[in-house]
């Protein structure tokens, strides 16, 4: 594997992984956040959490494969 993918790969897979944990502690502890008027549910959280983690692991999966 190019070592340039490589090192997209592991930026990638680390900015997903925290991006799934600081929606999962967002979600877990009921944190208010609203953009301007809108209210954004603690639901978005748990869906954006999942999602952000499933990126997560598949670049793990793409970065073993090599």
């Amino acid at each position: 594997m190019n070592s340039s993918l490589r090192g997209y790969l592991m930026v990638s897979i680390a900015i997903f992984t925290l991006v799934a944990l600081v929606q999962l502690v967002r979600a877990s502890a009921g944190f208010p956040v609203q953009i301007g008027p809108y209210s954004i549910p603690v639901a978005a959280s748990w869906v954006l959490a999942v999602a952000a983690g499933a990126l997560a692991l598949w670049g793990m999966r793409a970065l073993r494969r090599g």
